[in-house]
């Protein structure tokens, strides 16, 4: 079976080209895992909107409402980066879904993917840093919910450390989560996951590497993980706007390899989605984030 992948055309919420977030880079994206084979029919699937129901889960029940309603307070918008109207809350709903759709074809299939996804900035009582709702804590909390799963890891290997993801997450012992991010970056009140590895500035492929391939035997010794989510963002690229570290292509082709052949070595679903990821060529953007798809359908 091919590698399972999660879209939605309005996963485009149809932002202007000069949006400091690349919008465009979600039809970009198909296109190039159309180029390379792998968005044949048998591979795609749709998500729904998540219900509000799953939202609350992770979100306080007014912010939920908010979003749905498009009502968000401007302030929050501002923390956002885009005023919350009927397409972005759409998106924010069907991404959403579609992590939890993905993780469910990762628990059938052992590996699936959602071409958005990753919105860890997203906290309990509001969104922030382009983020509305988080979907890989809603995504946790259904299928905990529903007695799916019993104990999640989440691998966060965004530049940016997921501050949200440990603000709803924090009390939930069955999930872990880790953060492997640029120190001097985004957000500047980091709120603490379960483990934080925070790296200096212009750290290269060989380093990143090195650190990272010395941490995954230490979560995989915690527990037996029933799902790892892995947020692949690719700005931790040298070309990423937002970055400020030095990974090459090659080294997050490097990266998603030594995650994923890890966690599926010892039989652990793993569910990714796309993350950040801020290059002003957009084509070149969506051809990096192109790599995790590559790499995880060697894994199907």
């Amino acid at each position: 079976m091919p590698l399972q992948i999660v879209h939605h055309p309005d996963y485009d919420a149809g932002f202007a080209v000069n949006h400091r977030f690349p919008m465009s880079k979600y039809p970009l994206l198909m296109e190039a895992l159309s180029a390379r084979g792998l968005a044949g029919s048998d591979a795609l699937n749709m998500p729904e909107p998540a219900p509000a129901s799953w939202l609350k889960l992770a979100h306080a029940a007014f912010y939920v409402d908010q979003v749905i309603a498009c009502e968000v307070p401007a302030k929050v918008e501002r923390e956002i980066g885009f005023p919350v109207g009927p397409r972005v809350s759409l998106r924010a709903q069907l991404a959403t879904g579609g992590t939890v759709l993905a993780a469910r074809l990762a628990l059938l299939n052992g590996i699936a993917c959602n071409t958005a996804g990753g919105s860890h900035h997203a906290r309990r009582a509001q969104g922030a840093g382009f983020c509305t709702f988080n979907d890989v804590a809603v995504a946790s909390l259904v299928l905990l919910a529903e007695g799916a799963v019993q104990n999640i890891l989440i691998v966060d290997l965004d530049v940016h450390q997921g501050d949200g993801t440990a603000d709803i997450l924090g009390d939930e012992p069955r999930a872990f989560t880790f953060s492997m991010h640029g120190e001097r970056n985004y957000p500047v009140r980091k709120i603490a996951s379960d483990l934080d590895i925070a790296l200096p500035d212009g750290t290269g492929d060989a380093a990143y590497l090195e650190r990272l391939s010395g941490l995954l035997p230490k979560l995989s010794a915690r527990a037996r993980w029933d799902i790892v989510f892995y947020n692949a963002g690719v700005d931790v690229h040298a070309e990423d706007r937002l970055g400020r570290l030095s990974l090459s292509n090659e080294g997050l082709r490097a990266r998603d390899d030594t995650v994923i052949r890890h966690f599926r070595a010892l039989d652990a679903p793993v569910c990714g989605v796309i993350g950040g990821g801020y290059a002003t060529d957009v084509a070149a953007l969506a051809a990096r984030h192109a790599i995790l798809f590559e790499v995880a359908s060697r894994y199907a």
